[in-house]
């Protein structure tokens, strides 16, 4: 199994040449099993540029999972080229959104309505599949086991951990760190964490061991007090993910869309410093658009 980060930047696309190095699109995983199917995770804008990567004229039969249908993991959707041609098919797997009162199927329909988009589906000449998926459900893609784990956002965001021929992933799609939303002494104080910690456990319980972990990574921990519900991760959260449950490498992803290369990298490096007497194993890197990574099995 292998992958490629074809979107690695948060919230809005920030192209230009302070993002040309690790790249402005935002979020979208190319995932290639062993018998070579097509596994599609979010699709941010990358996922225009993993369409230019398809080999022409051969046929596209891809599954595509949304973490979550916040509009910098699905703005990509009405322009992959795929969709416009007869004969492919694309499966698309998602929550079912509590707010809208709708599954997976209202990520295109909200995008593709008139006043947003000039083309509406009955023009895609593919072949497009629904699936609304609850958390934990597993759904098998060429020799893969693909499973969702509820993680921490504002909207219903599923997590995907993704196993083939022994070797295993997890992207985390969107995810802020559990807290407290109820100061101590609230009546509600003591229920509040005992959910977060079972919440947590079953994360951990997914995320156990797997050779990559892909996590939203958006503030360091000054910034983070200020974000705070805003719905994403930090450094030190994801490091501490990583280590606590055993990941062999970690890929810090959905950067921050107003900071520069050099800045992201001089984030990096302070935490990477801070944590260099306990990152035993763990390999840690920052993602990049065209980076490709291949996962031997067991």
């Amino acid at each position: 199994m292998k992958f490629t980060f074809r979107g690695v930047r948060g919230s809005i696309p920030s192209p230009g040449p302070r993002t040309a190095r690790y790249g402005g699109n935002t979020t979208c995983i190319e995932v290639r099993t062993n018998d070579d199917s097509l596994i599609i995770l979010d699709a941010g804008s990358g996922i225009f540029s993993l369409a230019q990567q398809l080999p022409p004229g051969l046929p596209v039969d891809a599954h595509v999972f949304i973490t979550h249908s916040h509009w910098d993991h699905i703005h990509g959707l009405p322009m992959f080229s795929p969709l416009f041609v007869a004969g492919n098919r694309m499966r698309l797997h998602g929550a079912y959104d509590a707010v809208a009162g709708r599954g997976i199927e209202h990520v295109m329909a909200v995008q593709l309505q008139g006043s947003y988009f000039p083309v509406s589906e009955a023009a895609m000449a593919a072949s497009i599949d629904y699936r609304t998926l609850a958390p934990g459900e597993t759904v098998e893609v060429g020799g893969a086991c693909v499973r969702g784990a509820e993680m921490n956002h504002p909207v219903v965001n599923l997590g995907y951990r993704i196993d083939c021929g022994g070797a295993s992933l997890f992207f985390s799609g969107d995810h802020e760190p559990f807290y407290n939303l109820h100061p101590p002494g609230h009546a509600e104080h003591a229920a509040c964490a005992e959910r977060n910690v079972q919440r947590q456990a079953g994360i951990d319980a997914v995320v156990a061991g797997v050779d990559a972990l892909i996590m939203d990574c958006s503030y360091t921990r000054e910034e983070y007090p200020a974000k705070q519900g805003w719905g994403h991760g930090t450094f030190d959260a994801a490091f501490d993910l990583a280590l606590r449950c055993g990941a062999r490498r970690l890929y810090c992803t959905h950067h921050e869309p107003t900071r520069s290369d050099e800045q992201l990298e001089a984030v990096f490096a302070d935490v990477m410093g801070r944590y260099a007497s306990r990152l035993g194993g763990l390999q840690v890197f920052l993602a990049c658009e065209g980076l490709t990574v291949e996962l031997a099995g067991a």
